[in-house]
């Protein structure tokens, strides 16, 4: 069964925006795996806003299966050492707190990749990283000893239809070339209700998908609960 992970970003953004103290994302975490999520994931950027090292370290305790997204930045490198997530996703830094995360840029990144994802390997934490869906990047991450990529389907999803379907292709390439160098492959990234059922039709190796906004989103209209469950139906 493909894997469904949630990511809670929102949830902090919101509590940043309020600076209200009911947004809980410890009981958000929860309620997520009991209504079928495999995984919750948490994004940290260098300024450690909106989620910050507190919510990673609680999360860890509360969750069964935890992800942690971050930059390959080093200055990050001891948060996931400490709080030890189930995976660790490296992708692009210098975004604004609380923006959908980037993938990671491979031709103009000032930190080399191999001795970050050197560091977490030695450390037991295997390591996925979020890349723009193009053969090239595949091969690349693949160089560089990147076990599993995740795919960025953030640029597609919101394309007309007829320049969509170019890139839907050349997301399937992309999967296609991951599964033959059996890279576990996932995709994220402007995933919704709405255009899920279009990209696993066209990605069917896919593995697992990461959704965020749009499932609490849905949560503030049917609650938490069924906002997953809905999501669960369209990814199995």
């Amino acid at each position: 069964m493909r894997r469904l992970c949630l990511t809670l970003d929102g949830l902090a953004s919101l509590r940043e925006a309020t600076a209200s103290r009911e947004v809980d994302l410890l009981a958000a975490a929860t309620l997520a795996e009991l209504a079928g999520v495999d995984a919750v994931r948490l994004s940290v950027t260098e300024e450690l806003r909106p989620v910050r090292e507190e919510d990673v370290l609680t999360a860890r305790r509360a969750a069964r299966r935890l992800e942690l997204r971050l930059p390959p930045s080093h200055a990050l490198l001891k948060v996931a050492l400490e709080a030890r997530p189930d995976r660790v996703i490296l992708s692009g830094g210098g975004r604004k707190p609380g923006a959908p995360a980037a993938p990671l840029d491979l031709r103009g990144r000032s930190v080399p990749l191999e001795p970050v994802v050197r560091a977490l390997a030695e450390a037991g934490l295997p390591v996925v990283a979020h890349v723009p869906p193009e053969t090239e990047v595949v091969k690349r991450v693949h160089g560089d000893g990147v076990p599993a990529i995740e795919l960025h389907t953030g640029g597609i999803v919101d394309l007309p239809a007829s320049e969509r379907r170019a890139e839907l292709e050349r997301l399937a390439d992309a999967v296609r070339l991951a599964s033959k160098l059996q890279l576990g492959v996932g995709i994220a990234g402007g995933l919704s209700y709405h255009n899920l059922p279009e990209l696993v039709a066209t990605c069917p190796a896919v593995e697992w998908v990461a959704v965020g906004r749009a499932a609490l989103a849905r949560a503030l209209l049917v609650g938490l609960d069924r906002a997953v469950r809905d999501l669960r139906a369209l990814v199995a």
